[in-house]
């Protein structure tokens, strides 16, 4: 799981809301554009999204191990 994230933010670790692939993602999945994603629309979507975001990550997981 952490090293999802680890790669997800490669390069944006300390300011993950600035990460082009993290904002692609919530763009396709959240509709947003992601030039209009920053701090506060990045973190409101994690809160919000938190439980899919955690069984996302544990699909992730999942899918590491058995490959």
């Amino acid at each position: 799981m952490a090293g999802y994230l680890w790669n997800a933010v490669r390069g944006y670790w300390l300011t993950p809301w600035r990460s082009p692939y993290l904002k692609w993602r919530m763009e396709t999945y959240w509709g947003l554009h992601a030039e209009t994603i920053g701090f506060r629309e990045f973190w409101t979507f994690v809160w919000r999204h938190r439980r899919e975001l955690w069984r996302f990550l544990e699909w992730v997981e999942r899918t590491r191990v058995s490959a």
